[in-house]
């Protein structure tokens, strides 16, 4: 006999689905739980985190909403989605946020038993959308979670009715891993890891899981499912990471690749801090990692690590940048390697510290005293973290100077899958240091350069024959001593001008995606990449003349670039800021640059690059 359930399983190739609720009701652990499984099965996935920017906000109220949302399908996908089409809301709040943005016609499961009088009035609804017309163009699944979840708890001893009701959320994942055939497997390993010190909470959170896939199997409620198959990725080893997971094995793989111990030196900020949990726990891998006392004194260790020697690095946000960027001005006058990481946020300040932006573009370029160029680079996506802060380190050594790459909060909390390299592909960064001398060869020149790069020569303290002066940005060529002499103030300005614009030689040229030459070139930098390539790819089904340039080396940018641009009758940059590469590139090469400015806070969506270049293109 055939199973009944297989016989209403509908086949699609994609699916985004919102875990949403109080800040309280683990939505992130679920979500994550689901897209590990996706990620297990062999789908393609992105996600999205969204949490408060408040530590503890009110439960029920809309600013306490958190919520991730993830994407997969059985092909290559670069975003999260624009518009969920399953939504998982735990109370009247995360409801009310997620509405707008679902599908018409998407799925609701919804805890009924949160919308109470009390949280129906802390989110602002005169009366129950469960009741009136609010949800009439979707399609509603009431579900009394935390009553059926109580029950299926009952005679576990040992918890309060408060303990179990936190493993409701795992019932609502049961249901989901039902409607779209996912095994529980993964979930279940996870619970006895994560809670085998723990057994009652462990078999609670077993028992809910478990409830709530067997609830799909006998409410009829729950007939639909829906299948989507792996998807046909390139053959190796995949594992999920973040943006921020994906810079700290960039980091260690840095540090070992130039034979360097790597210092982290940093100030925790969101969303940042994830960095320095990832690398606390890699002491093995000859990691040192700092907590200063302040931004300032971050950055001041870095230096120091620096100039003994180390791979140094440190990593912030916004406010951070603004509070390093004296002691950066001093790393690019010593000349010192090392690298900056700002994972941008809305700004400034506190102002939506959990919220994207890429608004410090313009800051980490020009943010300091003097003519203090500085190399910059950016990630296009969570994965390409790990291979963009490698190349930061790369560059950083070769032409002795601070490097920023530019990370932001939604590259830093998204995941997707990330094909693992093969270690013995990933080339060396060569360093080298200065031998001892003795005092028959002359005084030792700090600020000799090396024909080609232009890099000074990076000298260990304590090495004998080796003492030296370092002077200020105005000093004199070769020996560092101060100079009042404008013709020195020249040479050192042309020096560091010079090796950031000889790093041009080393880096890719800028590749197209499209036509090398037409009627619009729609440039992106940082995150918008995903979102901006898959409007480009539908514009171009559809018949539009366009291309897409994803930049990643900022400064300096690829040497074929302005020709690039020359190419194309209009060119427009989104970006989500004001318009600050826009801003950069019309200075660099008196163009007529378009910019394409979001200031929400939030990602591009797909449909808003589309719109615009149909508005464009007519």
């Amino acid at each position: 006999m055939s199973d009944p359930n297989q016989d209403n399983i509908k086949e699609i190739d994609s699916v985004v689905i919102r875990f949403a609720g109080d800040s309280g009701d683990g939505m992130q652990l679920t979500g994550t739980q689901f897209t590990n499984t996706a990620a297990v099965f062999g789908n393609d996935i992105s996600t999205m985190p969204d949490f408060p920017a408040e530590i503890r906000a009110p439960a029920g109220t809309l600013a306490g909403v958190s919520g991730l949302q993830v994407n997969l399908s059985d092909r290559d996908i670069l975003t999260p989605g624009d518009a969920p089409q399953v939504l998982v809301a735990m109370n009247p709040a995360a409801l009310k946020t997620s509405l707008p943005d679902l599908e018409e016609g998407g799925v609701i499961i919804v805890n009924t038993d949160a919308f109470t009088p009390a949280n129906l009035k802390k989110a602002g609804y005169e009366s129950n959308p469960l009741e009136d017309d609010t949800l009439k163009n979707y399609d509603v699944i009431k579900v009394p979670l935390t009553t059926v979840n109580r029950e299926a708890l009952k005679d576990i001893e040992g918890l309060s009715t408060k303990e179990k009701d936190r493993s409701q959320n795992f019932f609502a994942l049961g249901i989901v891993f039902w409607m779209f055939e996912r095994p529980l497997d993964t979930t279940l390993e996870w619970i006895d890891k994560k809670f085998g010190s723990k057994p009652a909470v462990a078999e609670a959170n077993r028992r809910a899981l478990q409830a709530g896939y067997n609830m799909g199997d006998t409410l009829r409620t729950f007939q639909q499912r829906f299948r989507v198959r792996p998807a046909s990725l390139p053959p190796g080893t995949y594992r999920k990471v973040t943006g921020n997971e994906a810079t700290a094995m960039g980091l260690v793989t840095a540090a070992k690749k130039m034979g360097k111990t790597l210092f982290y030196g940093t100030y925790p900020i969101t969303p940042a801090s994830d960095i320095l949990h990832a690398l606390a726990g890699l002491r093995n891998f000859d990691v040192r990692t700092f907590q200063a006392e302040d931004e300032i004194a971050a950055m001041g260790s870095v230096l120091g690590a620096a100039f003994g020697g180390a791979f140094a690095v440190t990593g912030t946000s916004g406010p951070g940048i603004a509070l390093k960027s004296e002691a950066m001005g001093l790393g690019i006058m010593l000349e010192l390697p090392m690298v900056i990481i700002n994972v941008q946020r809305g700004g400034p300040s506190t102002g939506q510290p959990t919220k994207t932006e890429q608004s410090d573009l313009l800051q980490v370029m020009y943010g300091r005293n003097g003519e203090s160029p500085i190399i910059v680079v950016a990630p296009r996506s969570p994965s390409d973290a790990f291979h963009m802060v490698y190349e930061a380190a790369r560059l950083a050594v070769r032409a002795m100077s601070p490097a920023v790459m530019l990370s932001d909060g939604f590259l830093a909390n998204s995941s997707e899958p990330w094909l693992i390299p093969n270690p013995d592909d990933i080339p060396e960064i060569p360093v080298e240091h200065p031998a001892p001398r003795d005092n028959g060869h002359g005084p030792f020149l700090p600020y000799k350069r090396d024909p080609e790069t232009l890099a000074r020569p990076w000298a260990i303290p304590g090495t004998k024959g080796l003492e030296h002066r370092l002077g200020g940005l105005a000093k004199a060529p070769d020996t560092g001593n101060v100079s009042y002499d404008p013709d020195d103030n020249i040479a050192m300005y042309e020096a560091r001008k010079g090796k950031i614009a000889r790093l041009a030689d080393v880096i890719p040229e800028q590749d197209v995606f499209g036509p090398e030459s037409g009627d619009l070139l729609v440039v992106s930098w940082g995150s918008t990449y995903g979102a901006v390539r898959s409007a480009v790819a539908k514009a171009q089904e559809a018949g539009y003349s366009v291309a897409h340039a994803h930049v990643r080396y900022i400064n300096p940018l690829p040497r074929n670039f302005e020709k690039l641009l020359g190419q194309y009758k209009e060119v427009i940059v989104p970006e989500i800021n004001g318009g600050q590469l826009a801003f950069i590139l019309r200075g660099l090469f008196a163009m007529d640059i378009h910019s394409f400015a979001k200031m929400a806070a939030r990602p591009f969506k797909i449909s808003e690059v589309t719109n615009k270049i149909e508005e464009i293109l007519g």
